[in-house]
């Protein structure tokens, strides 16, 4: 998915001692008849949990009186692209030459490395697509893999018990005994978790981890706090439990995300992940004059053909001072 802010937000990506809950704010996806999505991460407050780098929660948006998602074709660097849907259907196509549908409980993982592009539509095929309701999430490549090859991945995830009265859809990482094969460049977490009225569950997780906890519906506990619809609770890593609970009397469900700290520095603007000004100006150039870095998505049919890059900002852009970083090589 894209960042269609037309002036979107320089954010310094790097460790922050903020360990409350982050409130989502809305925007726009797509132009002014568009859907509303709620943006939770990044915030100043906080930029990163793992390598978990942007958080849009989107729907339930009934697509049958108006417009849906359509994204037209729009560039990615230095990132992977995690699409994970509750209802709905949207059709992916992307320079790599993949053409896939994005379902309920099942991953579309896009590796963007150097450089990638990609369109996103929904469609209605069947009773139920019309309702568009879910998330979409990006992952920070390390540094020494931040150029690697365009990539796409797909995994549908068995439903498993990890509690009484709680189910988990693990598709990136382990949790409650479930484990995806699908590989990431640094440690991760990703799963979907359901909970019927007045469950709760305190699950093992791995103490090395930084947590998230995103509501996407129900009334949640969770990282000793009570949350709201698209709220993300922060639990800071040493933890080797994590406890969510399920207060309401109608199901809940949540996602959960983890990941070792993020010990590099970054840059993020619009729908580029680099380490310098430089390195966004230059993406930014080369996206504007239809560069090979990007390549071109078949198949698109919708208007304007590609999404144009926003204006860069006055100054420059700067990442934050990161502590144990070296500047020389932003990798070690």
């Amino acid at each position: 998915m894209s960042n269609t802010d037309t002036v979107p937000d320089e954010v310094d990506c790097a460790p922050s001692s903020f360990t409350g809950v982050l409130h989502p704010r809305d925007v726009p996806l797509g132009g002014p008849r568009a859907i509303r999505v709620r943006r939770t991460l990044p915030q100043r407050e906080r930029s990163l949990i793992g390598a978990w780098c942007f958080v849009d929660h989107y729907g339930p948006h009934d697509q049958s009186g108006g417009a849906g998602m359509d994204v037209p074709p729009h560039p990615h660097t230095g990132l992977q692209t995690v699409s994970w849907l509750f209802s709905g259907l949207v059709e992916h196509r992307d320079s790599a030459g993949v053409h896939a549908m994005v379902r309920p409980g099942e991953l579309n993982l896009m590796t963007a490395g150097a450089g990638i592009c990609h369109s996103e539509v929904s469609v209605t095929t069947a009773p139920g697509d019309e309702v568009l309701h879910g998330v979409q999430l990006w992952v920070a490549l390390p540094h020494a893999d931040r150029d690697t090859a365009r990539d796409f991945a797909h995994y549908a995830p068995d439903p498993g018990a990890a509690g009484d009265g709680v189910t988990a859809r693990v598709f990136l990482g382990e949790l409650a005994g479930q484990r995806s094969p699908v590989h990431t460049f640094t440690p991760l977490l990703g799963a979907q978790l359901d909970l019927e009225a007045g469950a709760q569950a305190d699950l093992d997780v791995d103490p090395g981890f930084e947590h998230g906890v995103l509501v996407d519906q129900g009334e949640v506990e969770a990282c000793g706090a009570r949350l709201q619809v698209a709220d993300l609770a922060y639990q800071e890593p040493s933890r080797q439990r994590l406890h969510l609970a399920n207060r309401g009397s109608t199901p809940a469900r949540v996602m959960v995300l983890g990941g070792t700290p993020f010990g590099e520095e970054l840059v993020m603007w619009w729908n580029f992940v680099g380490r310098s000004h430089d390195d966004i100006a230059a993406y930014r150039d080369q996206w504007q004059s239809h560069d090979a870095r990007f390549g071109a998505v078949d198949g698109y049919r919708g208007s304007p053909d590609r999404l144009p890059a926003p204006p860069l900002p006055n100054g420059r852009l700067r990442p934050r001072a990161n502590p144990g970083v070296s500047r020389a090589n932003p990798g070690v």
